[in-house]
């Protein structure tokens, strides 16, 4: 039921009422008296926010509804009104069909796999602690939260000389993003801000290729307004993607790199998943820092950004957490940041420049019985390679480069990654593990 990101799918398919409503419930039933709520633009939120809503006040928990606005303003809301959890009605970076529900703790971290499948196993059961006529939660609105985060963004940043940015919202709720960077005196140009659940102006993607082509309007707004950088978010805002002052697409492992090497120092950790590219570790080795890889997925990131000594963490997906500021991927905050960047440092085509890239493959390979298959995978790994890692798929680091093979959490494929800092070496190590896999499909049960 539950992905590396909540729960998602399809509406009136794989999401309907019916599951906002029990999941409601079963939030409730597991203890989490007082419940931040919010949800994205997408036309059918309303309703589902609605029926979640019920569920939880239904198992006598007290709501606080923030409305429409971006999932980090309700992951933030949740330890600034002590209450016990938070569940925003989004589907992410999902199409305009889809749509899901996102689960946060009392520190404002993405629910952990433990606390989703008792979630999970309520639902499954239709196990709820429903109570009588005068046992119901109350409900109340929640109207200051976005007001209070646009001041913790404010309060953030220090941009002394502020640029010009331009900002693709993407139709969802990260017009924040353009309010706060206001205040600070940056002048904005925007594209897709208005909300519309439809997300008429440009499909999110995931991948840097598709990627480049969804932000071809913002890049031509930085080309035609001659702004100093150009910032992208997502449906629910809590990823940020970038294009440099010419109008480039910034890769997402370099824009993380940049990010690690601003705020680490000698000693400092960086929390990134295994699939993260080698020009992390390289930019933080300049720095006398280091990489402590985790699964893939934000909450497996914000967990080790726990740690005393990680100063950031983030995934390649656009995903960027700050643990001094909140432990939730906060799209708004990534673009302050980022802008803030810009202002002490320079030209950002400039500061990407700097950052030298290695060849990277990625491909997806059909996998019916994809646990069978991973396990047969995992001793041809062994088998072949020695420094071995297996905390999320099987990931072999072998000196000049490294390769990765993952199964899907969502889809019924089977992740194959390799980097080297040569083509030729990418190339062959890529080789190498697309046979790994395929010699594994073909062995017998």
């Amino acid at each position: 039921m539950f992905g590396t990101s909540g729960i998602r799918g399809t509406v009136g398919h794989d999401v309907t009422t019916a599951l906002a409503l029990s999941v409601g419930r079963a939030v409730a039933s597991e203890g989490y008296d007082r419940v931040v709520v919010g949800r994205d633009v997408r036309e059918s939120g309303d309703a589902l926010l609605d029926a979640l809503t019920a569920g939880l006040r239904e198992c006598g928990a007290d709501v606080l509804e923030a409305g429409v606005v971006p999932s980090p303003t309700v992951a933030r809301a949740v330890p600034w009104t002590n209450a016990d959890a938070g569940v925003v009605v989004t589907a992410s970076h999902n199409p305009a069909p889809d749509n899901g529900f996102k689960l946060w703790s009392a520190t404002g971290q993405a629910f952990d796999p433990e606390q989703c499948e008792t979630i999970a196993t309520r639902i499954e059961r239709d196990e709820y602690g429903l109570g009588a006529w005068n046992e119901y939660g109350s409900i109340e609105s929640l109207d200051d939260a976005p007001d209070r985060h646009a001041t913790a963004l404010r309060d953030a940043v220090s941009i002394d000389d502020p640029p010009t940015v331009a900002l693709d919202v993407g139709n969802g709720t990260g017009g924040i993003t353009a309010r706060v960077l206001a205040d600070l005196g940056c002048d904005v140009v925007t594209v897709n801000g208005h909300r519309d659940g439809r997300f008429p102006g440009r499909p999110s993607a995931t991948d840097d290729q598709s990627t480049r082509v969804t932000l071809s309007d913002l890049s031509s707004l930085v080309e035609t307004t001659d702004a100093d950088v150009g910032i992208a978010h997502d449906g629910d805002a809590d990823r940020t993607l970038a294009v440099d002052d010419t109008g480039t697409f910034v890769p997402k492992d370099v824009l993380m790199a940049l990010f690690a090497r601003e705020v680490a120092t000698d000693g400092d950790v960086v929390a990134a998943p295994v699939d993260t590219s080698m020009i992390v570790d390289d930019a933080l080795a300049a720095v006398g820092a280091s990489v402590s890889r985790t699964r893939v997925g934000d909450v497996f990131v914000a967990d080790r950004a726990r740690r005393p000594d990680v100063v950031f963490g983030g995934e390649p997906s656009g995903a960027w957490i700050w643990p001094t500021e909140t432990l939730c991927p906060d799209g708004p905050l990534a673009a302050c940041k980022l802008v803030e960047l810009v202002a002490d440092r320079g030209p950002l085509s400039s500061l990407v420049a700097d950052v030298e890239t290695y060849p990277i493959h990625r491909r997806s390979v059909e996998v019916t019985a994809k646990a069978a298959v991973m396990d047969r995978v995992r001793e041809r790994v062994c088998d072949r390679y020695t420094d071995i890692s297996t905390i999320d798929g099987v990931y072999a680091d072998v000196g000049d480069g490294w390769i990765l093979l993952r199964a899907s959490g969502t889809q019924p494929v089977v992740r194959v990654t390799a980097e080297a800092r040569a083509e030729s070496r990418a190339e062959q190590l890529t080789t190498d593990a697309v046979a790994i896999l395929e010699d594994a499909i073909a062995a017998p049960p």
